[in-house]
């Protein structure tokens, strides 16, 4: 399906393509933002996003708790200690095409009501290619600095950043706010880059493949003194937590910046129409060799700040920016070897190994081929000389062969080339996977890894090689075992770099994790489909542990008893319909759920780790003072006072759970013109319907909270209309 157009899917094809992409599309956030080790190209990896979001356009039913469109950036790595951002640190919906251009714009008229002839003001600014940080500044004095992390919690890399002459540790402007956090981006100019690679050559150590990982990988140096001694940049042009605000527009709070003794990131343009934009846009494009640091692409931003604070963000990005990329670079090479690597899911992902050929000044040697239909669309076979492309610093995207070589095809295995054990792929799927499960060692020691990773348990010095070591030496199998290795401590102590102290911080590092959040435990389990968005939506959804594991066995007893239903979650019952009942989480979710408790050995691992965890509870949302604070409600019909996206981010933004669907559970259903069947399912369930003008005087403090409906007769009530 990877080659069948979005508008040709069907549904089922569309659910089993966005499975998919969910899975290939965190693999590779892992390795850029967690690693600093992409891959695959920008302009592969935006065509993955591109195509998850067209499909997500076409039936938004479908839309994945897990779905990349609702993530930010990636995990954190070890050795840094973490810092929660007070105010999210988005990432930026992309742009291709001028066409994408103006349908932002368009689409930020519509969100706002803006009429055709009302000027919508736009500050273009270059795109840096960078590692995001953020600092905090208190009375004018610099607090901490943390790299964004995946947007909620970041690595604390104040020492660092303090080593960088354009990062005032001090801001004396008398005009400066009690609390400022500045954002922006840390990057190493060009020829800086080029100095210290050729020392790096010349003391015989590591080279960087561009800027962009030379500047992640100085800033993530656990000795500052290594920081210090690199040539690191800042640009400090965005901002998260105020105490007041900067100025009124964007590019007045820009200036501001400037004047505490920020650099920005330039050349920038105000445009008051989408010709000026794109103008913009061209020139940049056309001086991008000639500035002195690397960048990918042109952000443009709504000027006015209080348009930018109605427009607010989807879960990953907000709705008032948006980043237009540069096309991409090619090249041609040859591909020398085609492996196959087993994933944490069994996934059976293809490897095109390639002869080490110099893309836009980086070196590229390998490229994922994502799947057996994408080796059969391309017809690639060892030996093959390919065009490939990348626009950035990552492993390319294999375009199409250029040359036969005239080698063997390449015959894609039916068989696990780790544990021998068969290969299946669901109908619809393009995924082949093994059919070991944990008896399989590459699923199994994947799924260790993951637990331990850095958004599961982030046990501090248990990673990849020591997962990899302690499960060649029978020292763990499953993840209870992990809370045992004080058991085997004279076992670690024999084994090559291993010693008492490394040992006694490893211990340390578990025992302080026998306490866990309901979240991070669930996404630390490894299910398929259930992300760190799905997994907190869950705990907070469900409060505690015991809750969960409870109402998740029910759901997987009805699944089982009803596994034919495919339409109605009512059908298969009352749990499974209250599971998918929850804002985003759909069908698919909640049959991974059902399939995970179904199978004994899940459940083994589970009462094996009840034994040794504690599962901390996890406080619903809510919003202080907030009328609306915990209450579930529903949106239906058509709005007049603001677009449906609108209301709902404002509804989330005071506490409340916003669902899609109407039951029992609901609090409130708001209703708009031309309402259908959401408002009769809420007559006859007796739940409490409000107009917009009623909703809009509720939240905003001039109104009571109206008292539900009585059931007077032992049956429901009849909502009643406010």
């Amino acid at each position: 399906m990877t080659d069948t157009p979005v508008e040709d899917l069907t549904e089922q094809e569309a659910r089993k393509e966005l499975i998919r992409l969910a899975l290939e599309i965190r693999h590779h956030d892992d390795r850029y933002h967690k690693e600093d080790a992409p891959e695959i190209s920008d302009a592969a990896y935006d065509a993955l996003r591109r195509r998850n979001e067209a499909i997500e356009a076409r039936f938004p039913d479908l839309i994945r708790p897990d779905s990349p469109s609702l993530r930010v950036g990636g995990g954190l790595k070890s050795g840094f200690s973490k810092i929660q951002h007070k105010k999210p640190m988005l990432s930026l919906g992309n742009a291709f095409s001028d066409e994408d251009v103006a349908e932002f714009v368009t689409r930020v008229r519509r969100f706002l009501n803006l009429s055709d002839s009302e000027e919508v003001a736009i500050l273009a600014e270059p795109k840096i290619d960078g590692l995001s940080a953020s600092l905090r500044y208190e009375k004018g004095k610099l607090i901490y600095a943390a790299t964004r992390g995946d947007g909620s919690e970041g690595e604390d890399v104040t020492a660092n950043m303090r080593t960088l002459e354009d990062v005032p540790t001090e801001i004396t402007a008398a005009d400066v706010p009690d609390v400022l956090e500045v954002r922006g981006e840390v990057y190493m100019r060009k020829d800086d880059f080029f100095a210290l690679n050729k020392r790096q050559e010349e003391a015989g150590a590591k080279t960087f493949a561009n800027p962009r990982n030379a500047a992640a990988g100085s800033l993530r140096q656990l000795d500052p003194t290594i920081t210090k001694q690199r040539p690191l940049r800042f640009f400090g042009y965005a901002w998260g937590d105020l105490s007041e605000p900067l100025a009124d527009t964007q590019a007045h709070a820009r200036a501001k910046l400037e004047s505490f003794g920020f650099t920005l990131n330039h050349p920038t343009a105000l445009c008051r129409s989408l010709e000026e934009v794109l103008a913009h846009y061209r020139m940049i494009e056309q001086q991008r060799a000639d500035l002195p640091f690397d960048i990918d692409g042109v952000v443009y931003k709504v000027d006015r700040l209080d348009w930018q604070e109605r427009l607010g963000q989807v879960s990953r990005a907000p709705r008032w920016a948006i980043a237009h990329k540069f096309p991409a670079e090619k090249a041609e090479t040859v591909i020398e070897e085609i492996t196959v690597q087993v994933g944490r899911t069994g996934a059976l992902t293809p490897v095109a190994n390639l002869k080490p050929v110099t893309v836009g000044g980086v070196v590229v040697s390998r490229a994922t081929l994502h799947n057996e239909d994408e080796i059969n669309r391309l017809g690639v076979k060892p030996g093959d000389t390919v065009r490939i492309q990348r626009a950035g610093d990552v492993i390319p995207q294999v375009l199409e062969v250029t040359i036969d070589g005239g080698g063997t095809p390449f015959d894609f295995p039916h068989a696990c080339p780790v544990c021998g054990s068969d290969v299946e792929r669901d109908e619809g799927e393009v995924v082949w996977r093994c059919t070991g499960g944990l008896i399989c060692a590459a699923q199994a020691v994947e799924r260790l890894k993951h637990f331990v990773s850095r958004d599961a348990f982030d046990i501090e010095g248990l990673g990849t090689k020591s997962i990899e070591e302690f499960w060649e030496d029978g020292l763990i199998r499953q993840p209870a075992d992990i809370f045992a290795l004080s058991q085997q401590r004279d076992k670690i102590l024999g084994k090559e770099g291993w010693k008492e102290k490394s040992v006694g911080n490893l211990l340390s590092a578990i025992e302080d994790r026998r306490n866990i959040p309901l979240d991070r435990f669930i996404y630390a389990l490894g299910i398929r489909h259930i992300g760190q968005t799905t997994a907190k939506l869950l705990a907070r959804s469900f409060g505690n542990y015991r809750d969960w594991r409870e109402k998740m066995t029910l759901v997987s007893e009805e699944r089982h008893a009803n596994p034919d239903e495919h339409k109605k979650p009512e059908l298969i019952g009352p749990h499974y319909a209250d599971l998918v009942g929850i804002d985003t989480v759909g069908m698919t979710a909640a049959d991974s759920l059902a399939a995970f408790f179904g199978e004994a050995h899940n459940r083994d691992v589970l009462d094996a780790l009840d034994s040794v965890l504690t599962v901390t509870d996890v406080a619903a949302p809510s919003a202080s003072g907030s009328p609306v604070a915990g209450k579930t409600v529903v949106f239906t019909g058509t709005l007049e006072k603001m677009g449906r996206s609108e209301a709902k981010a404002r509804a989330e933004s005071l506490g409340a759970k916003v669902s899609g669907s109407v039951s029992k559970k609901t609090d409130y259903v708001i209703v708009g013109a031309d309402a259908g069947s959401k408002a009769r399912k809420a007559q006859e369930l007796g739940v409490t319907m409000l107009s917009e003008d009623d909703w809009l005087a509720l939240i905003e403090g001039t109104q009571d909270a109206p008292t539900p409906p009585a059931d007077t007769d032992g049956g429901s009530a009849q909502g009643t209309l406010i």
